[in-house]
């Protein structure tokens, strides 16, 4: 281990709070059979890691592999936003570079936070003028973090004004089994709504009876009180 990477750890270790460490652990879902079984946290808030991962820039891509592979979950995210960074600040080889290294790694990006964090920045930001089928063959994976990334990906095109990719991935999780898919294709739908209020409606005349119940409250969460009543009751 370089010595970048022992100081990054000591970094960690020092900024670790024991309490928020277990509340993280129940917030998290981290017990026997839920998402986040098994992850270790250290009790470290996401402003504080943004401003630790200004701080090195430098770490070889390798080193920023290691900690992606940590059991913390901060380590985790750090290593993240230290790829974020360098994606940003890349030339077209780097940025290609760091998006194939995200998704040979996404065994390691395995909660909502680490997915909902980066996924845009990374993957939809290098996708934006792309073909797009890499989204299609993540929203058909078995893996749920794979297919959260395939739609939250799609947050950086809709801030474009793009929105075809997010109604069409949203159509094929429509019958995903997973609430956090739910959460996730009801969330981009309501972005897609912030900009585009008639494409939004149309999808849900087209959908909505068959949605799950979270993901349409999530679309038309910012929806008038009597217009989100007749989609939750189903008189339209």
């Amino acid at each position: 281990m370089s010595d970048t990477a022992v100081m990054i750890i000591k970094n960690l270790e020092a900024l670790s709070n024991p309490g928020a460490a277990l509340f993280a652990q129940s917030f998290f879902k981290t017990g026997p059979g839920e998402y986040g079984e098994g992850d270790l946290f250290r009790g470290i808030r996401v402003p504080v890691l943004r401003k630790l991962s200004r701080t090195f820039d430098d770490t070889p891509l390798s080193e920023v592999l290691l900690l992606l592979s940590s059991s913390f979950h901060e380590d985790r995210l750090l290593a993240l936003l230290m790829l974020m960074r360098r994606f940003g600040q890349g030339d077209e080889a780097m940025r290609g570079h760091i998006y194939t290294l995200y998704l040979a790694n996404t065994r390691f990006i395995n909660n909502w936070d680490l997915v909902d964090v980066s996924a845009e920045h990374i993957v939809g930001s290098f996708l934006l003028h792309r073909l797009r089928k890499p989204l299609c063959l993540l929203a058909g994976s078995e893996v749920l973090w794979e297919r959260r990334i395939a739609i939250t990906a799609t947050f950086h095109f809709i801030r474009r004004g793009e929105f075809h990719d997010t109604l069409a991935l949203a159509e094929k999780l429509l019958q995903d089994s997973e609430e956090l898919i739910h959460k996730a294709v009801g969330w981009m739908l309501r972005e897609v709504g912030k900009r585009n209020q008639v494409l939004l409606e149309d999808f849900l005349l087209q959908h909505y009876r068959r949605m799950p119940r979270v993901m349409l409250r999530y679309a038309i969460e910012r929806f008038p009180e009597e217009r989100r009543q007749h989609y939750l009751k189903g008189r339209l």
